[in-house]
């Protein structure tokens, strides 16, 4: 989906600002039918639990609802007009005056409705956003809703992050032409120093495509005609990790010689290949170092926050991270954006985080069940989970940054149905983008002899807790288990092979003689037995710790006001290992540890 740009032809108005609120009320049916009367407003873009002091709104299961006023500019006779909505977690409703004009269901990724037909130019229309934050086994990510004793409506879900919902990111009203440009895919390869750029436009009616390729100083560098092809541009400047390089690809529709749209799309020229247990960026062998990262502030919940984006990627340069991973569901367009330009490498994750019933088990104590199957996770879930990474794909697949796709998070990869589910996906995103390596993150829980599924995976991603939740206090032993299953995963399969997750908690100010666990010095010496492994291994490509900062959890005794795993505070204060990594990763740049070329 493009995002929304102004340019010659289109207009984009962000809606952002405090918009009136309430929650779903009983007797109240249909509320988008006038005014909201509850005297609350909430921020746009950003999360609503948090904003109130109501336990009745953090907590609230369902739906909720956002309503303005808006201003149609006068000067948009004649164009097709379009509410575009970033995200509305995790499913959106979309009503102009009385009637619902459209929805989606997915909570990160975004939608448009057209809504030409319901407005007009110069005119003034209310608008009523209804947000839905209900999680089943038939959405992703999934949960349960339940009823209590009390009669109180009860979310439970198997993710290990705070079910924030809302309008979390940008609402946009847009103008486009009636003939305009719907989509556009490049691709891009060096042959002989020369960049090839593959194009793919689609219109939305009978028009003639003209492409000019430009660079940063904006001087032409190649050009073609068609709605499919190549542009040439000789001694091409690389994207390359901390050097980013972009040029913009000028799509023009052209409708009886008159440029009835034009659309920008930016783009950097790269490779990205898996050879034999190496990833390769631009031929290069390339090292991840970074984290797992969570969209997750103080009060806004998962809103974005430019200021939260910049210093977030100041403290990735500081510290020597070149990567992250958009753990556990899609990161705003601004952050892929802001990646792009600043060369900052991605591996892109759907939603799909939860899909393991052997966890909630290992948590609850409950008996276990299969998580594959007509009850849990089954044949619709499958569907949610494809249009998923359809949408992903489709927002997503022109950022150079991208160099990677996670379709899930800790499945029950173990599981008899594993490989019926997941076969399916792989191939859907492999037939989606054949560029870009594919992978999952595994669980604990799956092992090199009872995994089902990482021979469809280009790269092996493990989350590994050794030394946390396995022999948690016992470095020593830790150590063994940890070396021992990497021995037998890159025996059994010589793939690359990277550590998603590897992390301890830890309360910032707690120190101990003895590295004791929740202390500074434990995450210290976590860290640095776990690194010491990763070294010990040819086929190892990387290392993301879990996590870049605490973030807020659902309630539970295993957690002291969320998870405290960050090497940064929630407001980004550095902890005592920081320094360590800086001075661990800033000496890598982007390469392995030259004692882990024990193969060479």
């Amino acid at each position: 989906m493009l995002k929304p740009v102004a340019t010659a032809t289109r207009e984009a108005i962000k809606l952002d600002g405090l918009w009136d609120f309430d929650i779903a009320r009983e007797g109240v049916e249909r509320p988008w039918t006038g005014a909201l009367n509850s005297g609350l407003e909430a921020a746009v873009p950003a999360s609503y639990n948090d904003q109130f002091i109501d336990p009745a709104i953090r907590d609230h299961v369902g739906w909720v609802w956002y309503q303005r006023d808006v201003q149609v500019p006068r000067g948009w006779d004649g164009e097709r007009i379009l509410i575009r909505i970033d995200a509305a977690t995790h499913e959106g409703a979309v009503y102009v005056d009385d009637d619902f004009v459209g929805g989606h269901v997915g909570g990160y990724l975004p939608f448009a409705v057209d809504v030409t037909d319901k407005v007009e130019a110069g005119g003034t229309f209310r608008l009523t956003i209804g947000v839905n934050n209900e999680l089943t086994n038939e959405t992703i990510p999934p949960g349960t809703v339940s009823v209590d004793m009390l009669g109180r409506r009860k979310q439970t879900y198997l993710h290990d992050f705070y079910n924030y919902a809302g309008l979390a990111r940008s609402v946009w009203l847009v103008s486009i032409p009636q003939v305009s440009v719907t989509d556009v895919t490049v691709t891009t390869d060096v042959i002989d120093g020369a960049g090839r750029v593959g194009y793919r436009v689609h219109t939305s009616g009978d028009a003639e495509v003209r492409v000019r390729a430009v660079d940063a100083t904006g001087t032409e560098v190649g050009a073609a005609t068609g709605a499919e092809g190549v542009v040439v541009i000789r001694d091409v400047n690389l994207w390359q990790p901390g050097a980013a390089y972009l040029y913009t690809l000028q799509v023009e529709a052209v409708v009886d010689d008159s440029v009835v749209d034009t659309y920008p799309q930016t783009f950097g020229v790269r490779t990205v290949e898996v050879r034999g247990s190496e990833f390769l960026i631009n031929g290069e062998p390339f090292y991840f170092t970074g984290f797992g990262k969570h969209e997750d502030t103080a009060i806004r919940g998962k809103g974005h926050d430019d200021a939260y984006l910049v210093h977030d990627f100041q403290l990735l340069d500081w510290i020597g991270a070149n990567s992250f991973r958009t753990s556990h569901y899609p990161y705003a367009e601004e952050v892929m954006d802001f990646a792009d330009r600043h060369g900052i490498v991605v591996i892109d994750e759907t939603a799909a985080v939860g899909l393991n019933l052997g966890v909630a088990s290992g948590l609850t104590g409950e008996p276990n069940r299969p998580t594959f199957s007509p009850e849990t996770c089954n044949d619709v879930t499958q569907a949610v989970h494809a249009q998923h990474i359809r949408e992903l794909i489709g927002r997503d697949k022109n950022h150079p940054s991208v160099v990677m796709w996670c379709i899930a998070n800790e499945p029950a990869s173990n599981e008899e149905g594993a490989l019926e589910y997941f076969e399916p996906l792989v191939e859907l995103t492999r037939s989606l983008d054949p560029t870009r390596p594919v992978c999952y993150a595994a669980v604990m829980f799956a092992q090199p002899d009872n995994d089902r599924i990482a021979q469809l995976f280009d790269v092996l991603c493990l989350n590994r807790y050794y030394g946390w939740y396995v022999a948690v206090g016992d470095l020593q032993l830790a150590e063994v288990y940890l070396a021992g299953e990497m021995g037998k995963w890159a025996e059994k399969y010589d793939k690359p092979m990277m550590m998603t997750e590897y992390g301890a908690d830890t309360l910032a100010g707690v120190n101990s003689v003895w590295e004791a666990p929740w202390s500074e010095e434990y995450q210290r010496a976590y860290l640095e037995m776990n690194h010491r492994v990763f070294d010990s291994i040819p086929q190892f490509v990387g290392e993301q710790i879990w996590n870049f900062a605490d973030f807020q959890t659902s309630n539970g005794i295993h957690r002291v006001d969320g998870n405290k795993k960050g090497v940064f505070t929630r407001d980004r204060r550095p902890k005592a290992v920081a320094h360590d990594l800086r001075q661990r990763w800033s000496a890598l740049r982007g390469t392995k540890p030259s004692h882990a070329d024990s193969s060479d």
